[in-house]
């Protein structure tokens, strides 16, 4: 699951944050694999700020289930910070870190320069500070690098799980030639999706971490006990995701208040690839998905603005879906 700890209209971060964590202990309850948070900057509606904070703090009131970032933007960070964070997470809550990486800034320029301390942000510099990161945690890949001369921590036993993440070609080949796990942002609804992971496939080589490729899709999905009820309780966030289209960062609102919005008509004609309605309509749609895009693991963002419906539709479509409890590694995290 992918969690952005949403402030909904009416709440504070502090509920927000609280909400966050009673979904990731239920997520553990259900046996779910991974549950991811995103990095988010300056943004009203978004408590997720800092991952590894946040990732400390949820891996703490879990059990068993892997947390992760989805992702950190590692343009906004200096590669031996962030190396330094995961390595102490994996050291903390050994075996069930992951560290998930984006190419993009998620903010904007002024805000990733507030972050990084420099003017000098080009997107050229992300496959160098990718490999740094990754040599600083073990994964050395090339002759030179930050390794040489920085430890992320004096004496590691392991390391997090390396995902590339992206919504583009570029980070889906750039994965392939790494021979790292690649997550797609599905739930972007930007498009490209199976071209994206047919490129992954296609430029793939074996490394030592994967000897075949392994991709991760991640869904926006909403299930409640009738279809009209999964439209009024998704009614917010498609609001939400229609504000972002048209160049505004809208509030999630209540239902009654988003069905009361004068452009919510308009926001639900809005084309989209989110998967709403019954668990069975639910269940159905993720085995398309899964079998278009031959993903190996399927990720779900779910966006309402009671915790309650959030809850109801993992629980109904995790305790349906095949194989969920076995908690199966990907890759060797030890070094």
């Amino acid at each position: 699951m992918l969690d952005l700890a949403t402030v909904a209209d009416g709440r504070t971060t502090a509920e927000a944050l609280a909400e966050t964590v009673a979904l990731a202990q239920h997520a553990d309850e259900l046996g779910l694999l991974r549950f991811w948070v995103a990095e988010h900057h300056n943004m009203e509606t978004v408590a997720s700020t800092n991952p590894p904070v946040l990732i400390a703090h949820l891996a703490a009131s879990t059990r068993r289930i892997r947390v992760g970032s989805g992702g950190v933007m590692l343009p906004n960070h200096a590669p031996l910070i962030v190396a330094e964070q995961f390595a102490l997470l994996e050291a903390l809550h050994p075996g069930r870190i992951d560290l998930g990486i984006g190419r993009a800034p998620g903010s904007d320029l002024q805000t990733a320069r507030a972050l990084r301390r420099t003017t000098d942000l080009t997107a050229e510099d992300f496959p160098r500070d990718l490999l740094d990161v990754m040599g600083l945690l073990g994964d050395q890949r090339t002759e030179d690098g930050l390794w040489r001369s920085f430890r992320a921590t004096p004496n590691p036993t392991g390391t997090p799980q390396v995902v590339l993440l992206g919504s583009s070609d570029y980070s889906a080949q750039l994965a392939g030639l790494l021979g790292l796990p690649f997550g797609f942002a599905h739930h972007f609804d930007m498009g490209g999706t199976l071209d994206a992971v047919g490129i992954y496939r296609r430029t793939f080589r074996p490394s030592h971490l994967l000897e075949r490729p392994y991709t991760i899709v991640t869904a926006s999905v909403l299930a409640a006990p009738d279809d009209e009820t999964a439209q009024w309780r998704g009614g917010p966030a498609q609001l939400r995701k229609y504000g972002m289209r048209t160049g505004r960062l809208l509030p999630l609102l209540t239902p009654e208040d988003a069905a009361r919005h004068p452009e919510m008509g308009a926001a639900n004609a809005m084309p989209s690839t989110r998967i709403i309605g019954t668990p069975e309509q639910v269940l159905d749609g993720l085995a398309s998905l899964a079998a278009a895009t031959q993903a190996d693991e399927l990720m779900l963002h779910t966006s309402t603005h009671a915790l309650d419906d959030r809850r109801w539709s993992l629980e109904s479509i995790a305790t349906a879906w095949p194989g969920v409890g076995r908690r199966e590694p990907v890759v060797s995290t030890r070094r």
